[in-house]
């Protein structure tokens, strides 16, 4: 999924991290939402500004920041 365009960095909104769209609600908010078990629906009807693509870009975000971790050998 191409995440550009929803995903966003403002120096000046919420310290510079990962936002929705310019929204206050970051990656990590969503991250940690689906981490602590809530479902798909329940985010969306708790945040109605977002959507399904959002939350997709939100993974598709961590997935590509992950992928691009360099690996260290001790």
């Amino acid at each position: 999924m191409n995440y550009q365009g929803i995903i966003t960095i403002e120096p000046n909104k919420r310290g510079g991290k990962p936002c929705i769209r310019g929204l206050r609600i970051s990656v990590y908010d969503v991250l940690d939402y689906l981490a602590s078990g809530m479902t798909e629906a329940q985010i969306l009807e708790d945040f109605p500004e977002l959507t399904s693509e959002d939350l997709k870009a939100c993974l598709a975000f961590a997935a590509d920041r992950e992928r691009k971790l360099v690996k260290y050998s001790a």
